[in-house]
C-alpha cells in the first residue's frame, strides 16, 4: 500500500468515528467527535496537496508546491480550536448547572414533531373526506 492510500483510510476512519461521536447525546463525546472531524479535515487537506515538492496541477513548476491547501489547513486548525474552546465552555457550564453533560430532549420540540406527523387532525383547512367536499359544492 502506498502512503496516500494509508492516509485516505486513516482519514475515512477519523471521519466515520467523528460523525458517530458527534451524534451522541453526551457533550463530551460531541467535543471528541468534533475534534476527530477537524483532524480528518486537516488530513484531507494534506492529501489534497499531493506529493512533497511537486505541484498539484501542472508540470511547469520545479519543486514548488501550492501554498493554498496549507493555508486552508491552518485556517481549519484555528476554526477547530475556536469551536472546541466554545464547546468546552458549554460542557463546563452544563456541568456546573446540572452536574450532567447529557443533552436532554426538549418536550416542546418533541410535541411539535409529533404534531407534524398528523397534519390533518389539527388543521381545519385540510379536508380528508372527499364526499364532504362534493356535498359542499352541491349545496352552493
Amino acid at each position: 500500500m502506498t502512503i496516500t492510500l494509508v492516509l485516505v483510510i486513516a482519514m475515512a476512519v477519523l471521519f466515520s468515528c467523528g460523525v458517530y461521536l458527534l451524534l451522541e447525546r453526551s457533550l463530551t463525546r460531541m467535543l471528541l467527535g468534533f475534534l476527530l472531524l477537524g483532524n480528518a479535515l486537516n488530513l484531507l487537506l494534506l492529501i489534497m496537496t499531493g506529493a512533497a515538492g511537486k505541484p498539484p496541477v501542472g508540470k511547469s513548476a520545479e519543486g514548488i508546491t501550492d501554498p493554498l491547501p496549507q493555508a486552508f489547513a491552518l485556517t481549519a486548525i484555528v476554526i477547530t480550536f475556536a469551536v472546541s474552546a466554545f464547546l468546552l465552555a458549554l460542557i463546563h457550564r452544563s456541568w456546573k448547572l446540572s452536574r450532567a453533560d447529557e443533552v436532554e430532549v426538549d418536550e416542546a420540540d418533541a410535541a411539535i414533531g409529533r404534531d407534524r406527523d398528523d397534519p390533518a387532525d389539527e388543521d381545519p383547512e385540510i379536508d380528508t373526506d372527499p364526499e364532504a367536499a362534493q356535498r359542499e359544492e352541491a349545496a352552493r
